[in-house]
């Protein structure tokens, strides 16, 4: 695919030009990068050279699988670090000028803003929470009448239903309270936190808050919603839908209830509010649910039947508006008459609230959210990463130079729609494609919406988009433009992880893999790119035989590195710390601490060694056959005792789990290889002490990541301590493991 041109627009003479809505800048680094990127690469056919001597030289059979086992590990972290380097070819930086944008298109002309929110279990994503999403998106600076929130429920839920139908009371006094008083935080939680400016009026709002969300918490707490909140034969009505015999999470009809409508509800000033509508999807136990993709293109289908606006925003549950002007921003690349012909979307940073100073867990995802979606920009864009993305409608509908049109009419995305969202025939039509056969025998999913295949849908969708013709922009204002929740504990996190790599994994090894179909449709460096991520898990090749095999060898005094006299020695300290140099310059130039880049590292570490591990196993065992378990939602609950020690940067284990038990394994096995590694080296001496120093340095650097393991097994008495069953198993899986070895070894 032909690359699409750098503009910028700082030499642009002012008085000929058109109002500026956006500018280019590339990266200063490009040179730099380059030109590490070619010594680099030359070091790293050194270094098979190398690997192919010592292989074609080798005289024992310990010797040969030695060698191979660590010529197919640096091979993969080879491919490794050369599709990184797509992000470094050439990055570059955006600025956009919303003040622009009224001297472009008149308010009235704005087109209008389907925001699409999707939740799927009230236990583990607090209603109260999806509300205040809602509300910090419904408070935009930006027309009512021209916004409408669909919220997707896939846990069939009444209480969120519930919570929303107080919100939807609640929003006729926060958004006139939040446009009044110029409210940068339109998340009502967010706001009352900060030091606000007191009065009566905001005391007021505070208190119909508060009591919104004792109700809501109240009834998701009980389990039931009392007859005080039945307060009318409508509302009855709404709820009896759950009455319906069979109804379950797994197998209930459709459920699509119009909370607000713009066109007779109004706020207390008198100003129309957006639309807010609740859809619960139909599903059914025979028919296929595709997780939140399937929701997603329910909504896609939901919307076009009731206002079909021409943008779409996705945002996560718990992914509030942090800037009210962001749909602003994202239009100064919609309405850009350059961009528009091929512009599929504009995706925003994730970027999170609640991190503790060191992130401990590594949750901030710097590069997958913030630097490499630079470098993607100055190809054909960044990945879709599932929220904080405004999608042209068009581009959910077929690729660039094809129009695809949806099955069944009414839902053409460049239709108008000119009934009330309570006509009955769109409610009739909103509930016929909200159904779960409607799909059957169309291209949803394939060819049109997001798409299925993957448990990513979000990385699947933006590369099938990207391999058709779609490009995107990356837009990162210095405000924020949302924050989101992070995991408060070890196992939300690995677990989370483990689902993210089984569903790169199903990309990486389909029909459409990045490697053949990606670089053959969107070109090398863009194919890489994808593939850098797609082939995630198989890094637990090398961080495994890395984290063991020098580390077993060390404990039966084998060498397998070059002595520090040897002057391959010096390849392997260039290799070493070139790659963690590079690493560490490009985390901190763009704004991250030493701090947090050494937790970043230490996860890599421990992702590799537990649910990297497990997730390649898991997709190899679903490969063949043999059923596994589906999409699991990540709590985003925390208790005051998590809370606490994840403040303290204090890691949470806690629950027994098999994806603590390698990293336990692991652990034990390095911090011995050190104690009597060192042992060795200091009294017995000898000629293979030189050839023993770098297997000591990599065990100690791998011994200071895994501190906290240590100090979770032998210095901890609160709840957060590594499970007694967790060590045992751990203990006799790494004895087993050394006797096995020792006797390869030998």
């Amino acid at each position: 695919m032909e690359k699409p041109p750098l503009r910028d627009y700082t030499a642009t003479n002012a008085a000929s030009a058109p109002p500026l809505l956006n500018t280019l800048t590339p990266s200063r680094r490009t040179s730099s990068n380059r030109a590490f990127a070619a010594v680099y690469t030359c070091a790293i056919v050194a270094l098979f050279y190398r690997h192919t001597q010592t292989l074609l030289s080798s005289k024992t059979l310990v010797s040969f699988y030695v060698t191979l086992t660590l010529f197919v590990s640096d091979l993969i972290l080879a491919f490794n670090w050369a599709s990184g380097q797509a992000f470094r070819m050439r990055p570059v930086y955006r600025k956009e000028f919303p003040e622009n944008l009224e001297k472009v298109v008149k308010t009235s002309d704005l087109p209008g803003l389907d925001v699409f929110i999707c939740t799927a279990d009230p236990y583990k994503e607090p209603p109260i929470s999806v509300v205040n999403t809602a509300l910090s998106v419904m408070a935009y600076d930006y027309p009512t009448e021209k916004i409408s929130v669909y919220v997707s429920d896939d846990g069939g839920s009444a209480f969120t239903l519930f919570a929303f139908m107080e919100a939807a009371r609640f929003a006729a006094h926060w958004l006139p309270f939040c446009r009044k008083n110029d409210i940068a935080k339109r998340n009502p939680d967010e706001y009352f936190a900060t030091d606000y400016k007191t009065s009566s009026e905001t005391e007021d709002i505070k208190i119909m808050y508060e009591s919104m969300k004792m109700s809501v918490e109240h009834v998701v707490e009980t389990g039931k919603i009392s007859e005080e909140y039945n307060t009318c034969d409508e509302v009855r009505q709404v709820f009896s839908q759950w009455s319906i015999d069979g109804f379950t999470r797994q197998n209930h009809p459709t459920v699509i209830q119009v909370l607000l409508d713009q066109n007779k509800d109004k706020d207390i000033t008198g100003n129309c509010l957006p639309n807010l509508v609740y859809v619960s999807r139909q599903k059914s136990k025979t028919s296929p649910h595709h997780f939140k993709a399937g929701a997603l293109n329910v909504l896609v289908r939901v919307s076009a039947a009731m206002t079909n606006a021409p943008v779409i925003l996705t945002l996560d549950c718990d992914m509030y508006s942090n800037d009210p002007t962001t749909p602003l921003r994202a239009l100064c690349y919609i309405l850009d008459p350059e961009m528009q012909s091929n512009l599929g979307y504009v995706q925003f940073p994730q970027e999170f609230h609640g991190l503790n100073k060191s992130d401990i867990y590594a949750c901030e995802h710097k590069r997958l959210f913030k630097v490499h979606p630079v470098g993607y920009d100055g190809l054909c864009g960044p990945n879709y990463v599932g929220t904080g993305c405004f999608f042209r409608r068009r581009a959910l509908c077929g690729d660039p130079s094809t129009f695809i049109l949806p099955e069944i009419d009414g839902l053409c995305p460049d239709s108008v729609v000119n009934k009330p969202l309570t006509a009955p025939s769109v409610l009739e039509l909103a509930h016929h494609v909200a159904g779960c056969n409607y799909e059957n025998q169309t291209k949803w999913g394939s060819k049109i919406g997001f798409r299925y295949g993957s448990l990513v849908e979000d990385y699947y969708t933006g590369y099938r988009m990207k391999c058709e013709g779609w490009r995107s922009i990356f837009c990162y204002p210095e405000t924020a433009a949302f924050l989101g929740d992070v995991p408060f504990n070890l196992l939300d996190v690995l677990s989370q992880n483990k689902r993210w790599a089984i569903g790169l994994l199903e990309v990486a090894f389909s029909r459409y893999s990045t490697i053949t179909f990606g670089v053959k449709s969107m070109g090398l460096f863009m194919g890489l790119g994808y593939s850098y991520y797609a082939f995630w898990a198989i890094l637990t090749i090398p961080i495994t035989t890395y984290c063991l095999l020098p580390q077993l060898a060390l404990l039966n005094e084998l060498s397998i590195f070059p002595k520090v006299s040897d002057p391959w020695f010096l390849l392997y300290m260039f290799l070493f710390l070139g790659a963690y140099g590079q690493d560490l310059l490009e985390f901190v130039v763009d704004g991250g601490t030493i701090q947090r880049w050494w937790s970043d590292q230490r996860m890599w570490i421990m992702r590799g060694l537990s649910c990297h591990a497990f997730g390649l196993t898991e997709f190899v065992v679903k490969s063949i056959g043999i059923p596994t378990e589906g999409f699991n939602v990540t709590s985003k609950i925390i208790n005051d005792e998590e809370g606490k020690r994840y403040e303290q940067g204090v890691f949470e284990f806690g629950v027994p789990s098999p994806l603590f038990v390698t990293l336990t394994m692991a652990a034990i096995i390095n911090l011995l290889s050190l104690i009597i590694g060192l042992v060795h080296f200091i009294v017995d001496g000898g000629s293979n002490k030189e050839g023993l120093v770098m297997q000591l340095v990599l065990t100690g650097l791998i011994v200071m990541n895994y501190l906290p393991v240590y100090q979770a097994i032998a210095l901890r008495s609160d709840k957060g301590k590594m499970p007694t069953k967790t060590t045992v198993t751990a203990t006799l899986l790494a004895s087993a493991v050394y006797v096995v070895a020792s006797l390869f070894l030998k």
